[in-house]
């Protein structure tokens, strides 16, 4: 009976448990594996994009580098330029010249300055950008355990780069409150400047007013008491009737004889002008409001002019510098009188000439 009992019993089977228990432990290993490498993979793709991200901004700071050297060059010259001699009239032309060059230097360094500004404050908003970034990677890590050492070192250099980038952004600002201060110092000296120049220019004005005063005066007294020859302001008045016939350019006897006394008296006053006075005799032609038109003239533009012109030929001829005269007819455009009468008439018709600075 225990022979048949025996006989009846079968052997254990153990394999068929083993080998799902070995594919459920595979299974699992698989997705473990697969969480890690997707793992890997996001953290990988996160801290190539800080890397593009820091590399752009050094790209970036490099660039304002270069800028702020360039207006530190500016500077300097402009520095440089400002400290020309003001002592004749050609320097203080240029001196102006250099003056207005500066101004417009200093608003394009206002324009820098403030687009500095603007990339400042944009590093400043990518630099929280990358801290935020930083802290949700930190947060990550925390939650991932199994986190290579690698990852953590590059997290580390991150920090050390963003730790960098803010000292570069406090050099930064230093940088540009000084380049401020330097701009409102260098307005400071252009506003200087200008008052040295409007101050030259005036007492220049001052003393040829003196010269003319003089040149009238001996004007007067070489023509003679003519009482239709007259001084208004700063101004000698000659009567077109002194001079020519009434629509005619040409220059009569009598006429030819008053311009040459004033070329006379002008090469006098003119020896004793100073080199640096560019003085200019202006001579005006003006008529009344009756209109012209002949062969020779079609308006009062044209008879103007062509007796300001005979004008300023007899005085060359006469000796007196050619770079020292201009001529400009008005017609009836700046009456001396708004009447419609014949006196007024013969008021506005006249010869100004005006001894004033180019």
């Amino acid at each position: 009976m225990s022979l048949s009992a025996r006989r009846n019993r079968r052997p254990l089977d153990i394999w068929p448990g083993f080998v799902d228990a070995l594919a459920s432990l595979l299974l699992v290993l698989v997705f473990v594996l697969m969480v890690f490498v997707l793992a890997q993979f996001f953290l990988g793709e996160t801290l190539s994009g800080r890397d593009t991200a820091l590399r752009e901004l050094q790209g970036r700071m490099a660039e304002m580098a270069d800028m702020l050297a360039v207006e530190r060059r500016a500077k300097d010259a402009l520095n440089t330029e400002l400290q020309a001699s003001l002592s004749l009239r050609a320097e203080l032309e240029a001196r102006a010249q250099q003056a207005e060059r500066a101004v417009r230097d200093q608003a394009g360094l206002v324009a820098d300055v403030a687009a500095l500004q603007a990339l400042k404050a944009e590093l400043e908003r990518q630099a929280a950008t990358l801290m935020q970034r930083s802290e949700q990677a930190e947060a990550g890590l925390t939650e991932e355990r199994k986190v290579s050492e690698s990852a953590r070192a590059q997290l580390a250099l991150l920090n050390q780069q963003i730790a960098a980038m803010r000292e570069q952004l406090a050099q930064l600002s230093a940088a540009l409150d000084l380049s401020e201060k330097t701009a409102a110092e260098q307005k400071v000296q252009i506003t200087a400047l200008g008052q040295r120049l409007n101050a030259a220019l005036a007492g220049k004005v001052q003393e040829l007013a003196r010269y003319r005063s003089e040149f009238f005066g001996r004007l007067r007294e070489a023509l003679g008491d003519n009482p239709e020859i007259r001084i208004e302001g700063d101004r000698f008045v000659f009567p077109s009737e002194v001079l020519f016939d009434r629509g005619s350019a040409e220059m009569g006897t009598g006429g030819d004889a008053q311009i040459v006394r004033v070329a006379e008296t002008l090469k006098q006053v003119a020896a004793s002008i100073p080199r640096d006075i560019d003085w200019v005799l202006q001579v005006e032609g003006h008529t009344d409001r009756v209109p012209i038109s002949t062969p020779q003239f079609r308006s009062n533009w044209e008879l103007s002019q062509a007796r300001a012109m005979s004008v300023l030929r007899l005085l060359e001829s006469s000796g007196v510098p050619a770079n020292r005269l201009a001529a400009a007819g008005y017609a009836e455009f700046k009456p001396l009188d708004p009447g419609d009468s014949e006196a007024a008439y013969r008021r506005n018709r006249r010869i100004e000439l005006r001894l004033t600075q180019r």
